[in-house]
Order: structure tokens, then C-alpha cells, then sequence
């Protein structure tokens, strides 16, 4: 079976400046794959480029077809999610609204509903008429994922989702990422909280320097003092 997703030789640049140096990278269907590395290490950029968001060379791609040379828009309507570190919500539409600006028009429904976010996060049920901008950063991050989702994207590109949040939340968002792959969504996520993608992952990368430096699966890294002492600590 040929993976959902095929990066090979990828390099990405901002201006003059050059990122990314012929990363190498695959998710099968169904599969939770985390991509860890020091601030710097060119991940947040990795997954841009696969967005269409920065000048890139090399080769993305996503159910077969090729990504590099699309535009952001183009790519998201192949079924490509992306949920940026930022949390870029529509402060002044309320919750709510924001998921349905999510929904992406089809003939026929997609994987899932408004139920299926507020079953997923019931405070966003709670919140549905409250403007965006009033919510917790926890509540703002939950939206933005629910959001992504309601496009019914087959692959989801999860930038640092448990930056700033508590433990709690923390917690809810690894119940969430489980809940898409039950749902046979694929997931890259970005992260540097080394526990949680070693609890749900089935595989893990390790960048440094803009390059892919381990790969393999969390019980391989949590054996592997001398990379996770080269790429992770501080």
C-alpha cells in the first residue's frame, strides 16, 4: 500500500535562507506519525511548504498526486488539513460560526458534524454563541482543530497543538488525535512535548538542521539516549 503521504528530496527556503535540506518523509492511512525537534529544526517549515505556504523544491506527494506548485486553497480541497501553531480563529464570529466556515460544500456529507465536534469537546457545545475571541487559549485550540476537521480532510498537519495549554487540555487533545485515527484520518503532528507523541504515535522523526536525523518508532527513540540527547534536550 502506497502512503497517503510521500515527501523525498524536499527543500524549502524563506528568501535567501535555506530551510530545509532534502527531507525524506511518509505517513500511511490511518497513521499518527510525530515530527520532533528543537525550536529551529525546520518542522513548522516542513510542514508549510507541504501547505504550499513557502518556496519549495523537491517532491510532496498526497494520495498520489503532486502538491509542489499548488497553491494553499488548491491543496486544502485535496483533503490536506492544516492547523498552524497560531490558532487562527475569526475572533468576532462565535464559535460556532467558525466551524461552519469550516465545512467544506459537498454532495455528500462528510465524516463529520457539528455533534461530532461538541461529542469530541462538549465546552464548545457550552460556548457555541460566544464570540471567538473570548474564549481560553485551551477552548481557542480545541476550535481550531474542530474547525480543520469539519473540512473532512483524509490527512491533518497539527502544528505544536499542546503549546501553553494545561495538562488537562493536553489530555483532551490526545483523546482527540486517537479520534481521528479511529476515523481513518492520517496525522502529522508537530510537537515537542516528547510524552505525548510517544504515547500515541505509531512512528516518529526527529529533525535537527533542517534534516531528518531518526526515524522510527517510539520505542526505538525512547532507547536511543545518544539522538534524543543530539535533537530533543535542552
Amino acid at each position: 500500500m502506497s502512503p497517503i503521504l510521500h515527501i523525498s528530496n524536499l527543500h524549502a527556503y524563506y528568501g535567501k535562507s535555506h530551510i530545509l535540506h532534502g527531507v525524506d518523509l511518509h505517513i500511511d492511512k490511518g497513521e499518527i506519525v510525530s515530527l520532533l525537534g528543537r525550536n529551529g529544526a525546520g518542522r513548522s517549515t516542513l510542514v508549510k511548504a507541504a501547505m504550499g505556504q513557502v518556496q519549495a523544491t523537491g517532491s510532496v506527494l498526497f494520495q498520489g498526486g503532486e502538491l509542489i506548485g499548488l497553491k494553499a486553497f488548491q491543496i486544502a480541497h485535496k483533503g490536506l488539513g492544516y492547523v498552524p501553531e497560531n490558532r487562527d480563529i475569526f475572533p468576532t464570529l462565535t464559535v460556532e460560526q467558525n466551524l461552519l466556515l469550516g465545512q467544506k460544500k459537498r454532495d455528500t456529507a462528510g465524516r463529520w458534524s457539528l455533534a461530532d465536534m461538541y461529542a469530541l469537546f462538549p465546552r464548545l457545545q457550552e460556548r457555541r454563541t460566544v464570540a471567538a475571541g473570548f474564549l481560553s487559549g485551551g477552548e481557542q485550540q480545541m476550535l481550531t482543530l474542530c474547525r480543520s476537521l469539519m473540512g473532512d480532510p483524509d490527512l491533518i498537519m497539527i502544528d505544536e497543538p499542546t503549546e501553553g495549554l494545561a495538562p488537562k487540555i493536553v489530555a483532551l487533545v490526545a483523546q482527540y488525535l486517537l479520534a481521528l485515527r479511529e476515523k481513518g484520518v492520517s496525522v502529522l503532528l508537530v510537537e515537542q512535548k516528547l510524552a505525548i507523541a510517544l504515547e500515541i504515535s505509531q512512528r516518529v522523526y526527529v529533525m535537527g538542521h533542517g534534516m531528518i536525523k531518526f526515524e522510527g518508532t517510539p520505542a526505538q527513540l525512547r532507547a536511543d539516549a545518544a539522538v534524543r540527547k543530539e535533537w530533543l534536550e535542552v
